[in-house]
């Protein structure tokens, strides 16, 4: 019985996220040449590769996640393509960078070449993509933290 509250409790839950949501445009989501056009592709549809999960949190709905699990982020003063977060920015959101340089990526995910340091990070639909030094394990702490939120599908 338990399980079937805890499951209705979820539906409910991305429902009333796709309801306040729908409306809203994706502004500072751009696209970018990651090799493939998907333009019909749902903004919430789970995301399920060797660079990126989807998790789902009664709570928080759905976010991404490095494939450890380990919740990202993005950051409100970035734009598509370009990273702000730099200096100490960093100590407490470091970059989730990219550890090899592949061919082809996943749909909607990319890299960029940081100004600051040269590093090439991951980015989804175009914004650079955090870790959040405070998280514990796969806890997500972060979301609406100094302009950070949980990067989503």
């Amino acid at each position: 019985m338990m399980w079937v509250v805890i499951v209705a409790i979820v539906v409910l839950a991305g429902g009333g996220y796709l309801l306040l949501h729908k409306g809203k445009s994706n502004s500072g989501y751009g696209s970018t040449n990651t090799g493939s056009s998907n333009s019909n592709q749902s903004s919430n549809a789970a995301v399920n590769n060797d660079l990126l999960k989807t998790k789902s949190d009664a709570s928080l709905g759905q976010y991404l996640t490095d494939p450890s699990g380990k919740p990202l982020y993005t950051y409100n003063g970035d734009t598509s393509g370009v990273s702000n977060c730099t200096s100490s920015c960093l100590d407490s959101w470091p970059a989730y960078q990219a550890t090899s340089s592949q061919a082809s990526l996943p749909t909607n995910i990319s890299t960029i070449k940081r100004s600051d340091n040269g590093q090439t990070q991951y980015a989804y639909k175009g914004m650079p993509l955090y870790y959040f030094t405070s998280d514990t394990g796969s806890q997500p702490t972060g979301n609406g933290v100094g302009n950070f939120s949980l990067a989503r599908p």
